[in-house]
């Protein structure tokens, strides 16, 4: 006779074939009066069996429908203003999870009894859906933000950004999965921070899916990799208590404090028992150097430091109207200037772009966005870079009366042809979007950088703001300390080669991170080819 876990599993498995298999199990056998009697106690565990099935169905259904629940009041509020919503990065790392890991989860429940319709809905709509790579993507920018602005985890898991009134909060599952996206990726500065703030919202009492044990597991390996063997041993003394059974723990225990006792036998200390826990903060660990040489000196200005605008130089700040040298299209209507730097000169245009003008560039751009790309300086091929993290597309004059319209405006405003320019590139620049410091002009090492365009060297930059950004965003110069922030409808002109096509290596700039809200620009990079009697030499190399 089956066991009431075996009916179980026939009913559950194989609901349309079971009781086949019943009558077959109940006709194969030479049925004596003692048989009987067992197949009516069995009867009565398949009777029972039945009704277990049917509770876990109902279990499932009413587990399916507090998803529907939840899912419908986040949908209500995100799509009553979406662009609102996903301003909080917070909302689109959220989103990328949720489409990425917890709708899975619900089709996992769902498919414990098949329903075509759902997984039809699934398998066609699954191609749109952000994969891993978009959720760690989104988890790292959050990771960037947090670093460029000096949050810490505590201020993303409550939500409490600059300007946003909107509730979004990290649950402990939720900073566990940021931890571990920083631990696979051997980020072990971050893992320590977002496991640390699972676990104090685990002790605050928050509800959670992950276990206490797995949060110190991560938490205390990461720690040592810090460097901070005394608060690894104490944080792995915890997971002990916890999980005697542990079977990592224990060992990991006896090799801290074996290589503590030895550390302090070296220095001629003798071993004390760690201090007593305190919670590790922002600042408890040095964040590790990378590539970057003026990493500090670039998110200080991202966060309004470090600023080198002084009254002197203020003082040689003007502004004026712009004609283009007598240019007949805006001798009626001449542009506004605003100097925004002195040397080297940075000048910001208003009213470049109306807001229909800017409408009508996302529309045409916004099919064709693909990750952002950057000319590698030796093939002079366009490829993706980790430090450009942003979506963009290109387009040309001929494609709208509008593109035509901002080119030709470009031109008269600058008084530089844009014939030999390259199409305009819209770039959209999300939760955490940014590009890190960089020359738009290419140096001496890298000869073939534009060698296929046959134009010669950026000349110059014409960025137009396509957007207000609520935080961040902003474009600074790390060499001379500048920052410039984003108006909508503005746009900003620099020189980036010196009269003599020397580069001008003062205008090494970057995109600061968007903290809040979405940043919308439109560049234009004018080349050398054509300029020769708009922009001639000067007398010295750095006229």
């Amino acid at each position: 006779i089956f066991s009431e876990n075996s009916w179980r599993i026939l009913w559950t498995i194989e609901p349309q074939n079971s009781l086949s298999i019943i009558t077959y199990l109940l006709f194969s056998f030479n049925l004596l009066l003692g048989q009987m009697t067992d197949l009516i106690y069995t009867e009565k565990e398949l009777v029972q069996s039945l009704k277990e099935y049917i509770k876990a169905e109902e279990y499932k259904l009413e587990a399916v429908k507090s998803w529907a629940n939840r899912l419908e009041g986040l949908t209500r509020a995100s799509t009553s203003d979406p662009e609102g919503y996903l301003a909080h990065p917070v909302n689109a790392y959220k989103l990328m999870k949720r489409l990425n890991t917890e709708w899975s989860e619900l089709e996992s429940l769902v498919l414990q009894d098949p329903s075509d319709g759902f997984i039809s809905n699934m398998t066609a709509h699954r191609q749109y859906f952000p994969d891993e790579e978009d959720e760690k993507g989104a988890a790292k920018a959050l990771m960037r933000l947090q670093d460029t602005y000096k949050l810490d985890s505590e201020t993303f898991a409550r939500g409490r950004l600059p300007g946003m009134h909107r509730d979004a909060f990290l649950t402990v599952d939720d900073c566990y999965d940021m931890g571990k996206t920083a631990y696979v990726e051997s980020d072990y500065y971050h893992s320590v921070l977002w496991m640390q703030q699972a676990l104090k919202q685990m002790d605050e009492g928050e509800e959670h899916v992950v276990s206490k044990a797995e949060v110190l597991d991560y938490l205390s390996y990461s720690v040592y990799q810090m460097g901070d063997l005394p608060r690894a041993i104490e944080l792995t003394r915890r997971l002990v208590a916890i999980d005697p059974s542990h079977q990592r723990a224990g060992g990991n225990l006896r090799y801290f404090e074996k290589l503590l006792s030895k550390q302090l036998n070296e220095l001629s200390q003798e071993v004390q028992e760690p201090a007593t826990e305190e919670p590790i903060r922002l600042g408890t660990y040095q964040r590790p150097r990378d590539y970057l040489p003026e990493r500090e000196s670039y998110e200080a200005l991202c966060r309004g430091e470090g600023i080198q605008m002084t009254d002197a130089r203020r003082s040689r700040l003007f502004c004026r109207y712009q004609d283009g040298h007598r240019n007949p299209r805006l001798l009626l209507q001449p542009i506004m200037e605003e100097d925004e730097w002195d040397s080297p000169h940075i000048v910001r245009y208003l009213n470049a772009l109306s807001d229909e003008e800017i409408e009508r560039i996302k529309e045409l751009a916004k099919p064709r966005l693909a990750r952002a790309t950057v000319r590698d300086p030796k093939t002079g091929v366009l490829t993706t870079a980790h430090y450009r993290v942003s979506k963009s597309a290109w387009l040309e004059g001929e494609e709208d009366p509008v593109i035509e319209r901002v080119n030709q405006r470009i031109e008269d405003i600058t008084g530089l042809t844009t014939q030999t320019a390259e199409l305009l590139q819209i770039a959209n620049y999300g939760v955490g979007g940014q590009y890190e410091p960089h020359f738009d002009f290419s140096r001496k090492d890298e000869p073939d950088a534009f060698k296929t365009l046959g134009t010669g060297n950026r000349v110059a930059t014409f960025l137009n703001y396509m957007s207000d950004v609520e935080a961040g965003g902003a474009t600074v110069f790390p060499d001379f300390g500048a920052a410039i922030y984003p108006r909508k409808g503005t746009a900003v002109f620099w020189y980036n080669l010196f009269r003599s096509g020397e580069g001008d290596y003062r205008t090494r700039h970057a995109a600061c991170p968007v903290l809040v809200g979405s940043k919308w620009v439109s560049n234009k990079w004018i080349h050398e080819r054509g300029q020769e009697f708009r922009r001639p030499c000067g007398l010295t190399e750095v006229d």
